[in-house]
Order: C-alpha cells, then structure tokens, then sequence
C-alpha cells in the first residue's frame, strides 16, 4: 500500500522524506496513478510467477526446509536496497530512486517466490498423519476424524495468523510513513524481517523435512506426454472424443503396459499415476481463479489511490484497508466453530467447489459496491471527474470504503484458503509445493488480466474498470460453478487415494525396456 502512495504522488512541499505530517497527503515520486497502477501490477505478477521457480528448487533439488532459509536471506537484502531507495539523498533524484527501488522489488520477488510455494506446505506437514476413521466421544456420540477438515484448518489459520502480521503493518505503516517518513516505514519491516532466521535456525533439527526427489518432475512430465501418444488427430473434433475416454489414464498405468514395453522411466506404480490424475482436476480448478483475483488485487493499487479522494481527517489513506485482514482474523474463527458448523448440522454440504464459488460472487459485490461509490466521489468532488489529481476531497466519510474490504475478506477466506488447501490435498505429497506454485501463478494471470485495464485506471474512467471487474467475476463464478461442481461428488474418493510410490520397479521379475 504503501507503493502506491511512494509511486505516485509527489514529495509534500518542505519534505525531504515523503512525510506530510497531520492534514497533508505523503508522496514521493509524482509517477501518477497509471504509473503506480503499472508497477502494482508487475509487482503482483512477478511475486506470483516466481514461486514456480521457488516450487521447482525445493521439490527437486534443495527440500522445503533450505529452499526457504536462502530465499529468506534474498529477503533481507531486498528489503535494505528498498530502505536505501526511499532515503533522502537517493529519493530527491526521482530516476535513481525509482530503479533502486525496482531492483529491491525483484529482489523480493525472487524471495517470495521460494518462501510462498514453500511455507504453508512446510508448515502443513508438520501435522502428525491422520486417517480417517470414526471416533466415539465420552457422552456416546460417535465423530468422524477426517484428515481433510483438519488441513482445512490448518490452512485457515496460516491464512489467519499471516493476516494478524499484515494488521500490525497496516496499523503501524502509514503512520510512519505520515509523519516520519518512506524510508523509516521501510526500515521497521526490514528490521523484523531479520528475527526469520532466528526462528529456522532454531528449528531446523525439530522440523519434519520431507527430502526432495529430482526425478519426480521430470517423470511426471513425461506421464503426461505419454497420455497425449495417438491421441492427436488432423480432425479436432476427433481428438476432442479421444481425450474423453475414460481409458485415457488407464492406459498409462504400468500394470496396462507389458514390462517389457514399458519406457525406462516408468518406475512408479498405479496409485502414483491416479495421483497426477487428481493433480491436473485441482490445476482445472486453478484456472478461473485470475477473474477473482482481479477484484482481489484492487485493495492494494485502485481503492488506495480512491482512498485519498475521501474525507480522511488526518488518517493515512492506507488505514482503511486494515478492515481487510481484521475482517480475516474475525471470520475465519466465525467460519471454522459457527458457520460451517452450524451448516453440517443441518446437512448442508460445504464443499471445496461451493466454497470458491461462494468467493466469486463476494468479490462481485466488493466491485459492485467500489463503482458505486466512485459514481458518487465525482458527483461529490470539487473537481468532479477529476477527483485523483484535486487538492480538496469529496464530501464522502472514507467508512464509505468499509464494505468493499469486509467483501474481499469473506472471499479470501472462502477463495484463498480454499486454493492453497485443495492444491495441498490434490497434489501428490513429492510435488506438493509445485501444484501450491500452480495454485499461486492464477494470480500472476490476473496481473496479466490487469495491465490490460491500465488505460480504465485513471480518471474519469475508473467506474468502468470496477464494472468490468463485477462482471468478470461474476461471469467467472457462474462458469466455474456450471464446469466444476461434478468434483464435489468426486472428493471423498480423491481424497481417499493412497500415497504412489516413486523410483521403484514396478516388476522385478523382467527388467524394465529403454523407450519412450
């Protein structure tokens, strides 16, 4: 948040720093909102591709555990080039400041790309195995122990917990970055960011590691080039009806193939090759989650920049979007212990699918809800349709702003902690930080989806861009709904299939055949 008010408004007249004190709004380096809007958006896009390099590195060659700890010290060096663009020698020279500032933000991208594949996944497998089974309470009632509803769980408290520290920079950030300025609000994070180390290097011989295996990915592209063999027709029509047969994945397995027909690389069994299957039904999920993200993604570049045309009196613009995460930090125990709860009781079904659907139609409303009130700002502003670039604010109260963000929370809680929870318990346990990396990269789509709004993000055409945001994702929400709610009647099955087993021969009795 931050970022935008840094990139696009200029330094307050007398500062040196970017502070304005009480009644002033901060700046730094005068770029304009599309310029801001721009760097947003690579930023998000960059930090979302890079954890399938992150995914790539931990599953096949360094573990979780290490490939963390060195995109941890990225980290740090990130965050001080960041610090050192924002100081007052270096942010006087607009051009100087804006490319420090970049490289620190790749550098970061490259941290966040081994750290956000990788922790919740670490994280997770620190749960001791549980099987599902059925377990009677002292007062007679019989429960049922279901591994699926404790990674839930989990996942939805790592999404808590990571948004308890996002509340503690929101609430502290623009303060500083008000009154003290860009480069302190920097150095505060920086500073914290440094106890990380402490924190593995204390538990680096208590952590369970699971061990990287660097054939694993290798064999799986294969699997999946193997499945297109003579499938591919001149007629599309006819290779359509061939990727529609159920025996597609049969075919593949071994016990299908004779071993002396199988390729040399075909050293897994059955139970592995279902897992793949079950894989690439989560990443047919993955697919529309860019058009919800699209909404997600306007918290942090065009409802700041929309903060600032509103009545502040004396806050930062950045404030309000402290609703987002202490509406996460609410609902999720809400939704854990009442709601969802409360709706088995009563045999209602909450299910991955209906989960995410019910995210796409909540962004919806947070889009609908941001057109409205930027109507409202220009008919309220001084300047009417020229609201971002004039010195007074509308009339509007920034509480106006409140519903858009408890909206986007209710879906991330619905959305998010859904994607990384499915892309966790579909994805086999040796590839489980590449599909997480798959299930992340949805959102660097978005980004993608997003430079393409660029020209909507300015005035007097930011209505248009949250319509089209609305629509996007409430078309989105319908279509996923329609495509995807067959795998509701699949999940008990596909969460019941057993661990494959990698880099074994699957018969001893005659040597596997060199081949495709």
């Amino acid at each position: 948040m931050t970022v935008t008010n840094f990139v696009q408004r200029p330094l307050p007249p007398g500062s040196t720093t970017g502070a304005s004190g009480a009644h002033g709004q901060s700046g730094a380096l005068g770029y304009g909102q599309r310029v801001s809007y721009a760097i947003n958006t690579f930023k998000q896009f960059f930090f979302y591709t890079t954890p399938l390099l992150g995914a790539y590195l931990a599953d096949a060659h360094w573990g979780r555990f290490k490939t963390i700890c060195i995109c941890g010290g990225i980290g740090i060096l990130a965050h001080a080039v960041i610090v050192v663009a924002a100081i007052p020698q270096v942010i006087s020279a607009r051009a100087a400041s804006l490319s420090t500032f970049i490289v620190g933000i790749v550098l970061l991208g490259l941290s966040t790309g081994g750290v956000k594949s990788n922790l919740a996944p670490f994280v997770v497998e620190q749960l001791p195995a549980i099987e599902i089974k059925v377990k009677t309470l002292p007062t007679g009632e019989k429960v049922i122990i279901d591994p699926t509803a404790t990674v839930n769980r989990a996942y939805m408290l790592w999404y808590s917990f990571t948004n308890i520290g996002a509340l503690l920079g929101i609430i502290s950030m623009p303060y500083i970055e008000k009154y003290s300025g860009f480069w302190m609000a920097w150095l505060v994070p920086t500073i914290l960011y440094l106890l990380c180390p402490l924190v593995m290097l204390w538990g680096r011989r208590r952590y369970n590691r699971i061990p990287p295996q660097s054939s694993v990915l290798s064999k799986a592209m294969r699997l999946l080039l193997f499945t297109q063999k003579s499938r591919w027709s001149i007629n599309p029509f006819e290779t359509w009806k061939r990727f529609q047969q159920g025996s597609v994945w049969e075919t593949v397995k071994p016990s299908s193939i004779e071993p002396t027909q199988r390729p040399h690389w075909m050293t897994f069994d059955d139970a592995w090759v279902e897992e793949i299957r079950r894989a690439l039904k989560a990443c047919r999920v993955f697919f529309w989650y860019p058009l919800f993200f699209l909404c997600f993604n306007q918290i942090n570049g065009n409802l700041v920049s929309q903060a600032a045309t509103l009545q502040l009196h004396g806050m930062p613009n950045e404030v309000i979007t402290i609703i987002d995460p202490l509406s996460i930090i609410v609902l999720v125990p809400f939704f854990q212990f009442f709601l969802f709860p409360l709706l088995r009781k009563y045999k209602i079904n909450v299910s991955p699918i209906r989960r995410i659907t019910s995210a796409f139609f909540c962004g919806t409303a947070a889009m609908v809800w941001a057109a409205v009130l930027q109507y409202y700002i220009y008919q309220k502003s001084p300047c009417g349709y020229e609201a971002n670039t004039c010195n007074s604010p509308s009339t509007i109260n920034i509480g106006a702003q409140a519903g858009i963000y408890f909206l986007v929370a209710m879906g991330e809680v619905l959305g998010n902690t859904t994607l990384l929870e499915y892309s966790y318990t579909k994805a086999p346990k040796s590839m489980r930080s590449l599909v997480q990396a798959l299930a992340l990269f949805a959102n660097a789509i978005a980004s993608v989806l997003g430079q393409a709004f660029v020209s909507l993000t300015n005035d007097p055409l930011l209505v248009w861009n949250y319509i089209a945001a609305a629509i996007l994702a409430f078309c989105g929400g319908c279509i996923f709904w329609f495509q995807m709610r067959g795998l509701d009647r699949e999940e008990d099955h596909l969460n019941a299939l057993r661990e494959g087993a990698v880099d074994t021969r699957v018969s001893v009795s005659q040597p596997l055949a060199k081949g495709v």
